[in-house]
């Protein structure tokens, strides 16, 4: 089966560069955002999210970003460094930008959604400069995300970072979180989306963030022609996810893996995806084979929406453990 090889000697083993946010979860469930009253407050953002959940089951992690000047800043700063996560590379903000806020809806189990303010966030404004090659060339790993793409300067640090990573043999992973209203239009999405997939070693996405992608060809892949295409640069792994009917990985080597779902009681839909990212790459990260992965990010992913956090209900390892030994597992 297949496994990816990661270089070793490194400080760090993953550091993720984007989005820093505050989740504002519903607390009154089953009822829409206009008649909801009080939120819970959580850090948020998908890299951000990958992260912990990557230090929760031992990893050592580092970030790089840009927080606003204000108590919410803090707020991050102080909850990452909580979970032992490297913040040396989190520059504070001086141009009186304000932190993301990501408000949920939680009508049902499969009816949630959001609404996020992304007017002059700070973490948009990470410049080039900002970018530490250094803690790059210590990592074996970066992660970047989607939404970091979105604006300038951000949009030219994550492509720094991806040269460097280039430069010193580093494993590049992109998790695709589209989220379209950062973006001014798809065609704008789907090009600097596809430059940087050129650069990564593993894309994971949802079918519809490929079809995003793929929309700036004018033609619809399946799910074999997509991996193909990117097996043609620089990935070794692409992952696609179907949602409730689970995620198919394609491997260079021609492999092909289906993953199932674990049963759970489903609180929200919306956290699936960083939980599943996290357990998956640690795997990888570990030796495992990419079968075990996915069946250890499906685990993860079914603890994440079954809780009303994402960040603080990434699992540890033992939680992680007992579910997939535990947990009904259904291909």
């Amino acid at each position: 089966m297949t496994t990816i090889t990661f270089p070793q000697g490194k400080q760090f083993d993953l550091v993720a560069i984007g989005r820093l946010c505050i989740d504002l979860n519903a607390n009154e469930i089953n009822r829409p955002m206009e008649e909801t009253m009080t939120f819970t407050k959580y850090v948020g953002g998908s890299p951000a999210n990958i992260a912990i959940g990557l230090a929760n089951l031992g990893l050592n992690i580092s970030f790089i970003g840009k927080i606003a000047n204000d108590q919410m800043g803090n707020f991050i700063r102080n909850y990452l460094a909580q979970k032992n996560i490297d913040t040396s590379n989190i520059v504070i903000d001086k141009t009186n930008a304000v932190t993301g806020l990501t408000f949920t809806e939680i009508k049902s189990p499969s009816d949630c959604s959001i609404l996020m303010y992304r007017n002059n966030v700070a973490d948009l404004l990470l410049h080039p400069v900002e970018v530490q090659e250094g803690l790059i060339a210590n990592s074996k790993a970066l992660l970047i995300s989607g939404t970091a793409l979105a604006s300038s300067p951000s949009r030219e640090a994550v492509f720094l970072a991806l040269d460097y990573a280039v430069k010193h043999g580093i494993r590049i992973i992109f998790d695709l979180d589209y989220r379209p209203y950062t973006w001014r239009d798809e065609a704008e999405t789907a090009v600097y989306y596809n430059l940087a997939a050129e650069k990564c070693d593993i894309i994971i996405g949802t079918r519809e963030e490929f079809n995003m992608m793929e929309k700036v060809l004018h033609v619809q892949l399946d799910d074999e022609q997509t991996a193909s295409k990117w097996f043609t640069y620089k990935a070794q792994l692409v992952v696609i996810k179907h949602g409730g009917d689970g995620s198919i990985a394609y491997a260079k080597d021609g492999s092909r893996t289906k993953s199932g779902v674990f049963r759970t009681s489903v609180l929200k839909s919306f956290g699936a995806g960083d939980s599943y990212a996290s357990a998956f790459i640690y795997k990888l990260m570990q030796g495992e084979t990419v079968d075990v992965a996915m069946k250890y990010g499906s685990a993860s992913a079914s603890i994440v929406i079954a809780k009303h956090s994402c960040s603080d209900a990434m699992p540890t390892l033992d939680e992680l453990e007992q579910k997939v030994k535990n947990g009904t597992y259904e291909t």
